[in-house]
């Protein structure tokens, strides 16, 4: 038995319901759809997601007041009825026309978390979405055996399967900012509590591209947001990549270079990134001496 949550904020999600529902009816597995709108502004999106109660065992709800990434999943867990839940980003597509059976296949007493992995499409797209398509295909769109080289440090939660009594003692953290990287606090959460993590393939397409710009400023938002997670003991130095070198520097007094580098170098770095060919070093760079920078000025 699955219950399959999809959140979603001014995104059109009908097709993925369409396309995950003809899948899952083709099964025998008792399942329900449930999928909560974080009080979206575009009234067309809404009406176009409307089309969702019209499916068997789904439905579409508009919450009163925008409550966040962390809350409407920790909602939707509360609300779902089945053992096994599937938690779906909003903006992805199976790639596979067997995506739920791989998954149900997968499920076994032993395992508590499942993930699939993600790809992004081959094509290359506009230059305004260059940065973000890069950055996907290089960190994000990794093979089972390189994502068995850190099992929760490369595990996304855009497209995941979870125990629900799993997730009732490892939660999203709705005390932290409704900023970045809750995700990376989930999977850090998993890993302390031991929980048992399963890597297969069995990808979604990521389909969401945010723009060079809009990617930039999202990045140096997750920047601030790690400075509050390390000052509130929600991470440790050596969780995350970025702040494990971060810890370095600091430790070896590197830091005040780095963060004189963001303040002579910080406007070219971003050129490079709003090119046509960002270059990923200059991405972490920038990124690393932004968290320099700011560490000095706590």
């Amino acid at each position: 038995m699955l219950s399959i949550l999809i959140p979603t904020y001014d995104y059109d999600i009908s097709s993925l319901v369409e396309e995950i529902h003809k899948q899952i009816t083709k099964t025998a597995i008792v399942f329900e759809i449930l999928c909560l709108d974080d009080h979206s502004n575009d009234q067309e999106t809404i009406k176009k997601n409307e089309r969702i109660n019209t499916f068997s065992n789904a439905s579409y709800t508009v919450l009163p007041e925008n409550i966040g990434r962390s809350k409407i999943r920790n909602l939707l867990s509360q609300k779902a009825t089945y053992d096994w839940l599937l938690f779906l980003d909003a903006d992805v597509i199976p790639v596979a026309p067997d995506f739920i059976s791989k998954y149900i296949e997968t499920i076994s007493d032993e395992k508590e978390v499942i993930y699939g992995g993600i790809l992004y499409q081959e094509e290359k797209p506009k230059q305004e979405n260059v940065l973000r398509w890069i950055y996907g295909k290089e960190r994000e769109a990794l093979n089972v055996q390189q994502r068995q080289e850190a099992l929760y440090l490369r595990f996304l939660t855009l497209s995941f399967l979870i125990k629900k009594n799993v997730f009732e003692k490892v939660k999203f953290n709705e005390d932290i900012p409704n900023a970045r990287h809750e995700d990376t606090l989930f999977a850090n959460d998993l890993k302390h509590a031991a929980v048992h993590m399963t890597h297969i393939h069995n990808p979604v397409y990521h389909l969401g591209l945010d723009t060079s710009k809009e990617f930039i400023r999202k990045s140096m938002e997750s920047v601030e947001v790690l400075i509050l997670f390390l000052k509130n003991g929600l991470i440790e130095y050596n969780d995350i990549l970025i702040t494990k070198v971060f810890g370095r520097v600091k430790k070896f007094g590197f830091n005040h270079i780095l963060s004189m580098m963001y303040r002579w170098f910080g406007k070219r770095f971003e050129k490079n990134l709003l090119s046509n060919n960002p270059s990923m070093f200059i991405f972490d760079l920038y990124r690393l001496t932004y968290l320099c920078y700011l560490d000095k000025r706590q």
